[in-house]
């Protein structure tokens, strides 16, 4: 049974990456910073497919976190497959106002936590000649956008992350690739007021914010030996909103 570790899998689109993938016959780990019944209720729903599921408390940001639930999931399901470096904060402000920590959080968790999480599982991959790693990265880090220098930075160093470790690893059957999601239906977006969320898609081509699934779907091809010769790309799921 292949392995998929998702980071930041309890909610949002990492939790349906998550299911979508259960749902196709992985065992699952999931990375988690607070333990609590959202993460019961999503650990026994993809039980019910028939697949294992463990759940892994750490911090993407501290390495020995990363390296100590890496190292969990690999002696309780066996190995690590696919990877898919999902957790990610935000902390949107103007840089005029903007506080250093808040910038540098940003960073640490986005960007120095894939490093953290991908560096722990390369060994594994590299020893067995395979896997597939996905970053979640956005379509501001191509675009930017006011109010989000931070979470741009990080989302752009993701894609230069994953072109070169593309090129690192490919001669060892490793792939690595990203998506970059655009407007997507999540608890983030549910707080907008009704008329933003109509002025938002407006401005996309397709006329509509996307859902989980849209991002699910894209990380499961990704994954899968339907994009066997894919590697170091960008896909952007926004709409069009970026052409």
């Amino acid at each position: 049974m292949a392995v998929a570790l998702v980071t930041g899998g309890t909610r949002g689109i990492g939790k349906q990456i998550a299911l979508t993938l259960a749902k196709n016959g992985y065992d699952i780990a999931i990375n988690y910073r607070t333990e609590n019944e959202e993460l019961k209720n999503l650990k026994e729903q993809i039980e019910q497919e028939n697949v294992k599921c463990l759940t892994v408390k750490g911090d993407v940001s501290i390495f020995e976190d990363c390296e100590n639930f890496v190292k969990e999931t690999v002696d309780n399901l066996g190995s690590i497959d696919v990877l898919v470096n999902n957790a990610g904060i935000t902390k949107d402000m103007l840089i005029m106002r903007m506080k250093k920590e808040d910038f540098e959080q940003v960073i640490d968790v986005n960007l120095v936590g894939t490093f953290n999480v991908t560096k722990n599982v390369i060994p594994y991959m590299m020893k067995a000649r395979s896997g597939n790693i996905v970053n979640i990265s956005s379509v501001v880090g191509i675009s930017g956008n006011a109010g989000q220098t931070n979470y741009s930075a990080s989302k752009a160093g993701i894609i230069g992350f994953t072109k070169s470790l593309a090129k690192e690893v490919a001669s060892r059957n490793i792939r690595v690739n990203a998506v970059a999601p655009g407007f997507i239906e999540t608890s983030m977006t549910d707080s907008l007021k009704d008329e933003i969320k109509e002025e938002i898609a407006k401005n996309i081509p397709l006329k509509r914010m996307g859902k989980p699934e849209d991002v699910a779907n894209v990380v499961k091809f990704l994954v899968s030996e339907d994009s066997s010769y894919i590697t170091g790309q960008v896909i952007n799921i926004d709409g069009g909103m970026l052409m």
